[in-house]
């Protein structure tokens, strides 16, 4: 694995600078790229991050004026991807990193695939977003209100809030040292978790609607499908957050979600206590983290519920 100073003097080379996270991205994919993009425009670098789409709840973050839907050139000097675990995860921004004169890879999964040319990846942080602020300090770069409204952003959504077993001491004290800097907390969680459009509720109470209590009640399993979101006009990122509502019911271990997307299903696992879903994603293609991972899968969504609930069942024993 790639040390910071490598990271850096390669970042230093480069001229113009790519950054791309995982399809259907969260906010610690998108808190990530926009905390990174500022950071490198403070080092004079020409930067894009290139994001089709993205939740309008992370709308109003710092920095989004970086986002493209696509990139002005067909070769960077430098492409870094965030977040992301596996090259595939990017989709189609693929060409955007394999044809970059350089590749970074900067994460924080424990499935990542070491696909950049240098890799900076800590199994430890709860989110890519607290990698980055270490890089950062390790970096002496300055952290600003609007670079630390983004890193806390990312830290929010995948600690969910600070409740999830990762989240460790060192994520305290990165949130008191950004408090210091003017990041509004409150605000952040407020935006990530209290605070829903019209159609997002409406995608949710169909998705409760059909939820399924299987295997004793220990798992819950619920799907939402293109003609669902058509329905109630559902904008990007409107289907996220509903994976956790069966995990939150009591004595439910692992939560299974299905949804619909433009190239296959997206099957979002959740667990509370001693099933890893990584390792239930990993057989298929996917990965993420033992109580939050995902995999993009073909077929019926009863097709690919069966399969799934089978590995889950044995998980349970």
């Amino acid at each position: 694995m790639s040390t910071l100073d490598n990271v850096l003097k390669e970042i230093n080379k480069a001229d113009n600078i790519v950054l791309l996270a995982h399809e259907n991205p969260d906010g610690d994919a998108i808190g990530s790229c926009l905390a990174m993009g500022l950071a490198l425009k403070k080092q004079n670098k020409n930067v894009e991050i290139v994001m089709p789409k993205y939740p309008r709840a992370f709308s109003n973050l710092p920095g989004t004026e970086l986002i493209k839907k696509e990139g002005s050139t067909k070769k960077y000097d430098l492409a870094i991807a965030l977040d992301c675990a596996t090259v595939k995860l990017l989709n189609g921004w693929t060409n955007y990193f394999e044809d970059a004169k350089s590749k970074i890879v900067i994460d924080h999964h424990s499935t990542n695939a070491m696909f950049g040319d240098l890799n900076y990846v800590d199994y430890s942080a709860p989110a890519c977003a607290q990698v980055l602020y270490t890089m950062f300090m390790y970096y002496k770069w300055e952290v600003t209100q609007d670079i630390g409204t983004d890193l806390m952003t990312g830290i929010i959504t995948d600690t969910g809030g600070f409740q999830y077993s990762g989240t460790s001491k060192e994520t305290f004290e990165i949130a008191a040292r950004l408090l210091s800097v003017g990041v509004n907390i409150p605000k952040i969680y407020k935006q990530v978790f209290s605070t829903c459009t019209r159609s997002s509720y409406e995608l949710k109470k169909l998705a409760l609607d059909r939820l399924e209590f299987l295997e004793d009640n220990k798992v819950t399993f619920t799907y939402i499908t293109k003609k669902d979101e058509e329905k109630v006009n559902a904008e990007t990122g409107d289907y996220e957050g509903i994976v956790n509502e069966g995990k939150n019911i009591e004595g439910v271990e692992v939560s299974i979600f299905i949804h619909e997307i433009d190239n296959g299903m997206k099957v979002s696992l959740r667990s509370n206590d001693y099933v890893n879903v990584s390792n239930i994603c990993l057989m298929f293609g996917g990965g993420g983290h033992p109580k939050a991972a995902g995999v993009t899968m073909q077929g019926k969504v009863e097709d690919i519920k069966e399969m799934i609930l089978r590995e889950v069942k044995r998980a349970l024993k």
